[in-house]
C-alpha cells in the first residue's frame, strides 16, 4: 500500500520546485524583459489565490515570460511538441518548468487530459490560443476548440493582452527594435458568465478581448536591420506574383524584378523609386493570402513552385529529433513537397498528410500517417508558403474552393 502511494505521489503535475524557480528567477526575467523588449509589465492585483485559466495574444518569443511576471503564482504553459523533442534541453526544462506538451495542428486528447489534471491539483493553466505567433502584426485564426477546453476546467479565464510585440519583435525578424510594449490582464470572465454561453460566443468574446492590430503607426521601433529576413513571411510579389526575396538593412527586394521596398520605424513600407500598394506587412501579407487563394495550385504539379535547402528530420514526439539528411533539395509543387540529397529521397503528398505547420522562423513540420517529419531551414528559410500551399490543395479537393483559411 505504502509503495501504491509513492507511486501516485510521483504522478503529481505539481511541483514545489517550479514555484520556488519561478520567483527565484522572476527578477532576472523582469529586468531582461524591461531591457531588451521594453517591456511594460503589470502585475494582476487581483489575482488573490485562485486559480485561473490565462488566454494571451501571440506576439514574441517571450511572451510566456510576460505572462508568467504578471502572476505571483506559477503558471503552467502548454508548449508545442517541438521543445519536448531536445534530449537533454527538455528532459530540463520539464523538471524545472513543468510545461504541457501539445502537438500543433492536431486535436491532441493527451494535452486535454494534462490540462484537466493540473486544474484538479489546483494549478493555473497559460496558453496562447492562436497557436501560433502572428507573422502580420494582427491576431490570428484562434482554434474554436478553446471554448470547450475552458468549459472542461472550469476556471475563472484570465485574459491577457500583449501590445507592442510585433512592433518590437516581428516573428519574421531576429533583432528585438528599440521601442516600447505593454503586457497587462485586461479582464476576467468568471465561471458562471461564461457557463451560459454557447461555444461559438465564448470564442467570440476571447477574440474580440485579445484582437490586437499592429498595422498601424503608432509607436516607433528602431533597428539598422528593420527588415531583414521579411522573406521569411513574403513570397509574392505585385508586380510578378509568386517569387523569392531577399532583405538587407531597412529594405526586401524581389529577386526577379527586382522591385524595392523600405520598413520604416513606424512600421510602415515605402516603395524605392515606385508607390507601393500597401502600407504595412499586414496589407502585403493578405494580398499573398488573396492571390494564394484565387489560384488553382493543384495544377502546379509539372515543374517545382520554390526549390529550397533545408535539413530533413523525423521528430520522435516528446523524445528527440533523428536527422534523415542534411543539405537536402526541398521542392514545392501544388500536391506535394520532394526531398532529396542525391542518395535520399522521399516524396510527401499531400494525400498522405493530415496538417502542415510553421514553427518558430525556419522549420516546417509535416504530418504525414503516424509520422512526424521536419524541415529545417536556413536564415533565409520561408516555410509559411509550405503552409499555404498544402491548405489551398485540401481546401480545393474538399471542394471548398472559396474557403480563405491558410492554416495561420
Amino acid at each position: 500500500m505504502a509503495d501504491k502511494s509513492k507511486k501516485n505521489k510521483k504522478k503529481k503535475w505539481l511541483k514545489l520546485r517550479h514555484r520556488i524557480i519561478r520567483h527565484t528567477l522572476g527578477i532576472f526575467f523582469r529586468a531582461c524583459s524591461r531591457i531588451k523588449y521594453g517591456a511594460r509589465i503589470r502585475s494582476f492585483k487581483q489575482e488573490k489565490k485562485r486559480q485561473y485559466l490565462v488566454l494571451f495574444n501571440h506576439t514574441t518569443a517571450w511572451d510566456q515570460f510576460f505572462v508568467a511576471l504578471s502572476f505571483r503564482q506559477h503558471l503552467y504553459f502548454l508548449a508545442s511538441e517541438d521543445i519536448f523533442s531536445k534530449g537533454f534541453l527538455s528532459s530540463a526544462l520539464r523538471f524545472l518548468q513543468g510545461p504541457i506538451p501539445i502537438k500543433k495542428q492536431t486535436t491532441d486528447v493527451r494535452a486535454i487530459l494534462n490540462c484537466i489534471k493540473v486544474a484538479k491539483e489546483g494549478g493555473s493553466i497559460s496558453l496562447a490560443p492562436e497557436g501560433n505567433r502572428t507573422y502580420s502584426g494582427k491576431t490570428e485564426y484562434m482554434n474554436p476548440s478553446i471554448a470547450p477546453l475552458a468549459k472542461k476546467l472550469g476556471l475563472p479565464i484570465a485574459l491577457y493582452r500583449i501590445e507592442g510585440g510585433y512592433g518590437v519583435q516581428p516573428r519574421w525578424a531576429d533583432k528585438v527594435r528599440r521601442g516600447k510594449m505593454y503586457c497587462y490582464v485586461s479582464k476576467v470572465i468568471e465561471p458562471e458568465e461564461y457557463m451560459s454561453l454557447t461555444d461559438d460566443e465564448l470564442v467570440a468574446l476571447i477574440r474580440k478581448e485579445l484582437f490586437v492590430n499592429e498595422a498601424n503607426a503608432d509607436n516607433l521601433y528602431y533597428s539598422k536591420k528593420s527588415a531583414e529576413y521579411l522573406e521569411r513571411v513574403i513570397y509574392y510579389c505585385p508586380h510578378c506574383g509568386l517569387s523569392s526575396f531577399k532583405t538587407s538593412g531597412d529594405v526586401i527586394e524581389c529577386k526577379k524584378c527586382h522591385l524595392q521596398a523600405r520598413y520604416l520605424p513606424t512600421k510602415e513600407l515605402e516603395g524605392v523609386g515606385f508607390d507601393l500598394p500597401y502600407r504595412f506587412v499586414n496589407d502585403w501579407y493578405e494580398a499573398q493570402n488573396n492571390f494564394i487563394n484565387s489560384t488553382d495550385t493543384t495544377v502546379l504539379t509539372e515543374e517545382s513552385v520554390w526549390e529550397d535547402k533545408a535539413t530533413y528530420l523525423e521528430v520522435i514526439p516528446y523524445q528527440k529529433k533523428k536527422t534523415i539528411a542534411k543539405d537536402c533539395e526541398v521542392k514545392l509543387y501544388g500536391d506535394r513537397i520532394t526531398i532529396s540529397d542525391g542518395e535520399y529521397t522521399d516524396v510527401l503528398s499531400y494525400d498522405e498528410c493530415f496538417a502542415v505547420t510553421v514553427l518558430g522562423k525556419n522549420k516546417v513540420n509535416i504530418y504525414r500517417q503516424d509520422k512526424i517529419y521536419q524541415l529545417k531551414g536556413g536564415k533565409e528559410f520561408n516555410g509559411i508558403k509550405f503552409v499555404h500551399f498544402y491548405n489551398r490543395y485540401k481546401n480545393i479537393k474538399k471542394g471548398d474552393i472559396n474557403s480563405n483559411f491558410l492554416g495561420l
